[in-house]
């Protein structure tokens, strides 16, 4: 099995993709809006990739986070509130906030399940900062770590009474960054000290059973490489400081904060210790060229593939998506009345 992620080019497999999905025997996939329709049409292209190997359970992924981060859209699917309403209402009712959380995540992950589903890349456990850039911004469940830990707890566990798994991110935090990594390789000067507050999210929901890297540059622990590519990071930092020994997946490779070709990218995170390579664009030339260039997984990651897989299933209990949505809602509700009596 290829250590890698990759994505697909449309809302069906072509032959191409399906032939080389077969020979590569990637790790699993991603969907993003081009593969995205209607519920059948999702439903036929996960069965699709499973069929190829055979393998009912399989990763197959999806950034759905709620907010300005979803590709299941509406009318076909309904739309969920973004990180910061539930940090709003964290400030008035701590723990109707974590309620929420969990009932919305919950939801949400009856519609992935639904279609086929098995992984969503959230929660954002990235602590928000004044002054930052915007990539993170309202994705973020607050300023405070012990918040932003409390409410991702929800969302995993949300998330997993739907039978759906969840990915922590961006480790080792993404929310002092300055640029979009989507375009630029942002770096942090903030002191280890100070990255203290933005790992404690982590460390508390270390259990997890996926993760991700974020592409940023941290003085503090390597001035030289980006997380994604960085053994310090990596083993120090992720494995060490944070503890976490589930999935480790890179971000999207083919954000610009990287440099050298998409297949270079891939080599240099595993090289590092990421046991994933998360390659977005469905481009089969770099698709090959990872491939060619990782060779098979290793034991470790073998294992850790292993337990993801084992994170979900079956729905843990049966529950009615409306009802959840209105629990949700009327927890929500708790703030206009108090937007009302200020």
């Amino acid at each position: 099995m290829t250590p890698a992620i990759f994505g697909l080019s449309g809302l069906t497999l072509t032959a191409d993709e399906r032939a080389f999905f077969r020979e590569a025997d990637p790790a699993g996939y991603i969907l993003f809006g081009r593969n995205i329709e209607s519920r059948e049409q999702v439903r036929a292209l996960t069965d699709d990739l499973r069929s190829i190997h055979g393998r009912e359970k399989l990763l197959i992924s999806i950034d759905q986070e709620g907010g300005r981060v979803a590709r299941m859209k509406p009318p076909v699917w309904p739309a969920y509130p973004a990180g910061a309403m539930f940090d709003r209402l964290f400030d008035l009712a701590p723990a109707s906030a974590i309620e929420a959380a969990r009932a919305n995540a919950e939801a949400l992950g009856h519609d992935l399940f639904e279609v086929g589903i098995t992984c969503t890349h959230a929660p954002v456990l990235d602590v928000r900062q004044h002054g930052a850039h915007d990539v993170i911004g309202d994705r973020a469940y607050g300023f405070e770590p012990l918040r932003v830990a409390a409410i991702g707890r929800a969302v995993l566990d949300g998330l997993a009474r739907a039978g759906v798994a969840g990915t922590i991110k961006h480790m080792p935090g993404h929310g002092r960054s300055q640029v979009d990594t989507h375009k630029e390789l942002p770096t942090v000067t903030a002191t280890a000290e100070e990255l203290g507050a933005d790992i404690a999210p982590f460390r508390a929901l270390r259990d997890a059973p996926m993760g991700m890297t974020g592409h940023l540059v941290f003085t503090a622990w390597d001035a030289s490489r980006p997380a994604t590519q960085s053994p310090i990071v990596i083993e120090q930092v992720i494995r060490g400081a944070i503890g976490f020994d589930g999935l480790l997946m890179t971000d999207d490779l083919d954000m610009e904060a990287l440099s050298g070709t998409v297949p270079e990218r891939a080599e240099a995170a595993i090289r590092a210790g990421c046991d994933i390579a998360l390659n977005c664009w469905a481009k089969l030339d770099d698709m090959a060229g990872i491939c060619a260039r990782l060779g098979a997984m290793s034991a470790a990651t073998t294992a850790r593939h292993a337990r993801a897989l084992a994170s979900f299933g079956k729905p843990q209990r049966s529950a009615d998506q409306a009802e959840l949505v209105a629990r949700r809602d009327a927890l929500f509700a708790l703030l206009d009345g108090a937007e009302v009596r200020a």
